[in-house]
Parts: C-alpha cells; structure tokens; sequence
C-alpha cells in the first residue's frame, strides 16, 4: 500500500497545471476530458503495471472491452470531477480501486488540492492521510446532511434525479452536491457528510470509495439494497449504515410514484 499512495501522491503536479486543465476534449453533454486527465493515465498505467504485471487495468479514458472482471482488475478514474478541474473549483480527485473476483478490495482516493489522500484494504480500516477515519453516528435521516449527485450526463434524467433532491432536502438536516463521486464517499467515510446518492456512475466513479466506506463503517449498495457490480454502471446509494434503510426507502417510493 505504502509504495501505491507515494505513486498516487506523484500525480499532484499533473493535476495542479492549470495549462492541461484548459486543453478540453468534449465527449458528450457535460463530459469533458482534459490533458490532465490523460497525463495521469499515462503516468500510472506503465507504474501500476511494472509493480503489478498480472493485474489489468481499466480507466476512463481507455477501451475496457477486454476487460475480464473475475480476475484482478485496476479501476482508475485519472480525474474524478473534471468539471470541477476545468473550473479550477478544486472539488476533483484521482480515484483507484483493486477489483477482485468481482468485489472491490482496496481503494485510493486523492484530492491533490488539498493534499487529502484516502485509502482502505478490506480488512485493514480507513485512513486519511494516515489517521483511521470511520463514518458519523447519525442514526435518522432529520439529523443527517446527504450529499446530492445530478447525473450530468444524463439529462433526461432531470426530473428524477430533482425530484428526489428536494424529496431528501425536506427530510434531511440538509443537502451538499460536490461534484466528485469519489470524495463523497470519502466524506461519507470520514463523518463529513451521513449519506450520497447518484443515478448512473460508472464503476471508476464509485469502486475506490466504495472501498473506503465499507472499511470505515458504512453501506454502499443500488437502490434496490442489492450490491453494485463493478463492470458496469449502477445507481449508488452510500450512508454510515444507520440510515440506509431510510434513505433507501424514500427513493423507492419517490421513484413508484412518479
């Protein structure tokens, strides 16, 4: 782990040269790849690779068709909020899971803005930057701040995905949108939000943090309370486990009754 974080840590020049950041490729509605985005592949993949060589490696930023989930499988977001990167709001992190046998085992996230790296193996904890990290003790949705996902790419979605945000701003303490799926999970993880949701990540969204707030306590499952899989996109509901039911129940019922 040791060498992985001091590798992870070495993407921090990438990601703070504001040039790459405006040198934009538009990929879709909303989606946007940068220079720093592939500048950050290309330095961890030949790394992750000669320290790993029997591991594979999916990315963003790369064709994963060959991709065989039942093995090890490297699961790297380069820069996870690239809208935030390309707006220099300095809400983005690199984001790296270990996939095995279809779980997520370990998993790196760092906001090279304000230094912050988190990580977990399973079984081993959750630690930022070195101090073990768990999730907060808010036992009801009423005391709860809930981080907000918007699905940008999907648009269609709108109405949804709004729905459900003023839904859970009416029953909770109140609402957040950062705009990086990997570190609301990690702010799940460390306590600084309760609970998260978003319709549609991708797994290079959500693996790494999944794997830091199940080892610092907390739930992350579909909407259905079925576990994610990591080959393809799912709708991700994340909390400290106490209010998990809560916030699974309001968006089902939110969703039944549109």
């Amino acid at each position: 782990m040791e060498k992985l974080l001091e590798i992870i840590k070495e993407t921090r020049n990438i990601a703070l040269n504001r040039a790459d950041a405006g040198n934009i490729k538009v990929k879709g509605p909303a989606d946007f790849v940068t220079m720093t985005d592939m500048g950050i592949q290309e330095f961890l993949k030949p790394r992750l690779a000669w320290l790993y060589p029997d591991i594979q490696f999916m990315s963003e930023e790369k064709d994963n068709s060959e991709i065989d989930m039942s093995g090890k499988v490297w699961i790297l977001d380069p820069i996870d909020g690239t809208t935030n990167l390309i707006h220099d709001y300095r809400m983005s992190a690199v984001s790296l899971g270990l996939a095995q046998g279809g779980d997520v085992v370990l998993g790196i996230v760092y906001n090279p803005f304000t230094d912050e790296m988190f990580y977990a193996e399973k079984g081993c904890g959750a630690y930022l930057n070195g101090r073990r990290i768990h999730v907060s003790e808010a036992e009801c949705l009423g005391d709860s701040l809930i981080s907000v996902g918007t699905s940008p790419y999907h648009k269609e979605l709108a109405d949804d995905n709004f729905e459900l945000i003023k839904r859970f701003f009416k029953a909770s303490e109140d609402i957040r949108r950062c705009g990086s799926a990997a570190l609301d999970l990690c702010y799940a993880a460390c306590g600084r939000i309760d609970g998260y949701f978003e319709m549609n990540l991708k797994p290079w969204d959500y693996a790494a943090g999944t794997a830091i707030l199940r080892e610092a306590g907390g739930k992350v499952t579909c909407p259905d309370g079925t576990a994610p899989v990591f080959s393809c996109p799912s709708d991700i509901v994340a909390s400290n486990g106490m209010i998990h039911g809560d916030m699974l129940d309001l968006i089902n019922k939110t969703l039944t009754l549109k």
